[in-house]
This record gives C-alpha cells, structure tokens and sequence, in this order.
C-alpha cells in the first residue's frame, strides 16, 4: 500500500493506480470469485489513514465494495497502534461490509508498549468462511524489561471477551463504535488496547475521543465528514447535557445559599448575645 502514501512525492504523475496494483489486485479478486475462493488482503498503510492518497483510496474502497463475498479480511499495519477500520457499503452507509485490522507494531516508541497480535481463522473444513473469529494481542511492559533486564511478553485482551462481543464481522465491529461513543468506559477500555497499556498515555478528551472513534469509521482517507457527523454530534450532545448539569446544579447550590441570608440574617445577633 506504499503507492498510496502522499510522501511519496512519484505519485503527482499518477496517483490514481501508479504500477497498476489496483488493476491487478482487480484481476486476482475477480479471478478468486470465479472459483470460489476467500481472499485475505495484507498491506501496509491503511487506506482510510490520512497518510493515504484520497484518489488511490477511494478506488480501492470500491474495489472491496465489489468484492466484499470475496474478501473476508484485510491487514494492515503503519500506525503503530492497536485499532481497526470499517469499510461501509457506498450506496447504504449505514451497512458495514468489510473489516480492517491494524496491528500494532513491535517498535518502541517513548509512549509505546511493543506488541504484536495472533489472528484466529475459521479452518479448513467444506463451509468456512476463511473470516476472523477472534484475535488476541501481546504485549511487553518495556519499563519492566528494562528495569529487569529481561522481556516478559503477556496477553493484553482477546478481541471477543474484552468488548464481548458474538462474532467479529463488520456489522459487530460497527455495534462496538456505537457502544463506545455512548459509553466512555468501553471507549477508556479500547484506548488502553489502542496504547498497548502503555502507563504514559496521555489524557483523553472529547475532542481526542471523537477523532479516534472516527478513524475507526473511516476505511476512506479524508472522508471524515460522510463518516462521522452522527458520531461526533452524539459525543457533542452528551457534551453539552454534562455542561447543562453543571450549570443547573450551580445556580440550585447559588440559589440555596442566597435563600439561606435573610434567615441567618435574622438568626445572628441571637448567637452573637448568647440568646440561640
């Protein structure tokens, strides 16, 4: 998926399918649904990454819209965190249909654990369906290695039972966005995976939480605005609900305390002359 990174300065000649990769990726799909086959398509920028050219996105979008009986599962890696990317249906985009994963890297950044993770495929039997039935990602406490001068790799979740989920098809990973923008504990739970536990994570805020919970919408680079306007104005609306709550509960505090004057008013010169 290197083509289609804007850093490559080659591809103001042609940005649209430079090598002709998406022409042969069409010819390899259109190849394995005429004989039945299941594909698993491995890269290395994810295409909704912002890193990834809009053109050369958005045709490969359309690719696996065709061939979204064909394509079970994509993987792709780059960010460097633990998250994933839905792939909607382009005339109903309310119909997830396909399934990113991106991996986190082994690289150790200064607010990075390194992890890895372990895909678990439906077998070889007469009806598999080749797709993701669970994954589990790894990870090592790089202050703990270096503090002890030894690795210890552990398991950090398992896809299924930490966001309990029935299945990993798109339409369950699409359930999952909606129970996150509306409960910041399952969100604050996907951020500790997103980080790999690293204990240096920063903060996040709504404005953070928005922008991650987007990138999981967004199998189409700089496509936000399609993408995630219910999304960030539910987050918007639960923000604002908190601010009324805020404000309604100081002024009752403020409206209390100036009721309670002219009593103690009246009340004061009794204690002050020892008569209350």
């Amino acid at each position: 998926m290197n083509y289609c990174n804007n850093k490559n300065w080659w591809l103001l000649i042609n940005s649209t399918d430079p090598v002709s990769e998406l022409q042969w990726l069409l010819y390899e799909l259109q190849g394995a649904e005429i004989n039945g086959e299941k594909v698993h398509i491995i890269g290395h920028i994810p295409p909704g990454h912002s890193d990834c050219l809009k053109v050369w996105s958005r045709n490969y979008y359309h690719i696996i819209n065709r061939y979204e009986s064909t394509i079970t599962a994509q993987f792709f890696g780059h960010t460097h965190y633990d998250e994933f990317q839905i792939f909607y249906d382009t005339s109903d985009l309310g119909r997830a249909l396909s399934i990113a994963y991106v991996g986190p890297s082994v690289s150790p950044y200064y607010d990075l654990n390194p992890g890895y993770r372990i895909y678990y495929v439906d077998g070889d039997h007469s009806k598999t369906t080749r797709m993701v039935v669970d994954h589990e990602s790894w990870v090592m406490n790089l202050k703990e290695a270096n503090l002890y001068d030894y690795p210890i790799w552990y398991k950090l979740y398992s896809a299924r039972q930490a966001y309990q989920m029935a299945s990993l098809l798109p339409k369950d990973w699409d359930s999952l966005i909606d129970k996150m923008t509306n409960e910041p504990a399952l969100f604050d739970l996907y951020y500790k995976h997103y980080y790999k536990n690293s204990p240096v994570r920063s903060a996040c805020n709504d404005e953070c939480r928005k922008r991650l919970l987007c990138d999981l919408r967004s199998g189409r680079s700089h496509d936000r605005k399609a993408l995630c306007q219910n999304l960030e104005a539910r987050i918007d609306d639960e923000t604002r609900t908190g601010w009324r709550a805020w404000i309604y509960k100081g002024l009752a505090l403020s409206m209390s305390v100036v009721m309670a004057i002219p009593r103690f008013a009246y009340n004061l010169p009794k204690y002050v002359l020892g008569l209350g």
